[in-house]
């Protein structure tokens, strides 16, 4: 009689197994659970978090990295925050820290440029009428991997949790967050 309960309560049953780990603060998870879920993406990485820059810094040779996947057949799409737009200056506002939301958005501007066009690696912002969903939530997917940071209030995507989710059919959290970006992308306009 006790095995039973013992073994629901330390295995994962439900829509709670996609949850591989979760964090306080995207800053807390480990630089090489980013690298290793990048470097093992073969078919899907998209990054639509609103500023994205924090990868190049984070990921050991990350340009390089970007153009061997998009070489290989791995599709690499970046969503991004229009620099200038409204909702990115309003969240400059909420935020009021010194690299700012724009600044942070151009950095990685600025890396994609540098990049140089590469089949395989395309790039977006969000529609005006998105922004505001855009800016909220960050999803970046590895795959059957995502990343998910719910921005909390007044701080910036490193100060806010993270969950680390992992596919397990089709509907569960993994679906609804890697669908959220994919509206997000479709209606989005090319950079």
């Amino acid at each position: 009689m006790l095995w039973p309960q013992t073994v629901k309560q330390r295995i994962k049953t439900g829509a709670d197994r996609e949850i591989i780990h979760s964090y306080p603060y995207r800053s807390a998870c480990p630089s090489t659970v980013w690298a290793e879920l990048v470097a093992g993406a073969r078919a899907e990485l998209f990054l639509a978090g609103y500023t994205n820059y924090f990868f190049w810094t984070q990921v050991p040779a990350f340009a390089e990295t970007l153009r061997r996947k998009a070489e290989s057949g791995c599709r690499v799409r970046f969503l991004l925050g229009d620099p200038v737009g409204e909702v990115t200056r309003q969240r400059e506002v909420v935020e009021d820290v010194a690299l700012s939301v724009s600044t942070r958005i151009r950095m990685t501007l600025g890396e994609l440029a540098r990049l140089g066009a590469v089949d395989g690696v395309e790039a977006r912002f969000s529609a005006a009428e998105d922004a505001v969903n855009h800016v909220s939530l960050s999803v970046f997917r590895f795959d059957d991997d995502v990343l998910v940071t719910p921005h909390l209030a007044r701080l910036v995507g490193h100060d806010s949790p993270l969950l680390h989710l992992r596919r397990h059919g089709d509907g569960g959290m993994w679906s609804r967050f890697t669908e959220h970006a994919e509206e997000l992308w479709g209606r989005a306009v090319p950079v």
